[in-house]
């Protein structure tokens, strides 16, 4: 526990979208919220007032999760401040939806280096701190393993980074198995309404997309349920929810009135148009 005695959540990417409502929603049970981001100065100070607002701590640390020195430097100055580390989520990538053809290595590295990597070294650092905690999780933002062709074949760099992380989330799970700390992985249904996402994506898609508010309250259910309840396992923010007795969903979406677009990496949900390369901005 916490100095304050509040859990201590760290998160990647936090400075907007996904992880910035992640970190508003675990703010308003009073916990300490370490924000890992390299977003601007304006969205990051967004973020801490949210934070506070919402009746929780704040901690920001300007990062490049590409660096190994500077993921041991967050977990550093975030035992430094609260003492301990409670839930590590794993939320950062970069939006590069390419095929192979049209991917720099420059491009590739980075989303390798964000995604797969990031989530691989965090879990390393952080796992002396989770083991202590009473209830400890690490939340992958990663889809489950499908391995249908069309990702593969649209989104061939995407995917690699995103399974990867999925793929963390198998391996490091049965390597945690033992300290008690539960990994799993969570996706979205549909698409999520992200200012990043917005401008590599067409209208068409933004309309039908719902807000990161369902990602953050399904991550805030699944680190409720305990290490003998879910580790190992992959989970859909809709299906968790429903699972939690959420019926109604007209709250979370862009423009209730027209049909959701799914997201990548799923099959496709009765009722929901399918992404694709021509819902794309592709340059």
């Amino acid at each position: 526990m916490a100095k304050n005695g509040k859990r201590t959540v760290i998160i990647t990417g936090a400075g907007q979208g996904i992880g910035q409502a992640i970190a508003f929603r675990f703010a308003a049970d009073g916990s300490n919220i370490v924000i890992v981001s390299k977003d601007t100065s304006a969205q990051i100070q967004e973020t801490i007032e949210g934070i506070q607002s919402a009746g929780g701590e704040a901690l920001a640390l300007e990062a490049d999760v590409r660096s190994h020195d500077e993921l041991k430097e967050i977990v550093a100055k975030a035992i430094a401040r609260f003492g301990s580390i409670d839930i590590l989520i794993n939320n950062t990538s970069a939006p590069c939806f390419n095929d192979a053809l049209h991917t720099s290595p420059e491009q590739f590295d980075l989303i390798i280096s964000t995604s797969m990597r990031a989530a691989f070294f965090l879990a390393q650092i952080c796992f002396p701190y989770l083991k202590e905690a009473k209830n400890p999780h690490i939340i992958n933002i990663a889809p489950p393993i499908g391995l249908e062709m069309q990702w593969l074949r649209d989104h061939l760099p995407f995917s690699l980074g995103k399974y990867g992380m999925s793929l963390c989330t198998l391996g490091i799970s049965a390597e945690f198995k033992n300290a008690g700390i539960a990994v799993n992985s969570l996706w979205p249904q549909t698409n999520i309404a992200t200012q990043r996402l917005k401008e590599h994506l067409s209208p068409k898609v933004y309309a039908g997309s719902r807000f990161p508010s369902i990602m953050a309250d399904a991550a805030y259910e699944l680190a409720r349920r305990t290490f003998q309840e879910a580790t190992g396992q992959f989970f859909v923010d809709e299906t968790l929810l429903r699972e939690s007795g959420v019926s109604d969903f007209s709250h979370y979406a862009v423009d209730p009135t027209q049909p959701l677009v799914q997201t990548l990496f799923l099959p496709l949900k009765e009722g929901m148009i399918p992404i694709s390369r021509e819902l794309f901005h592709l340059k």
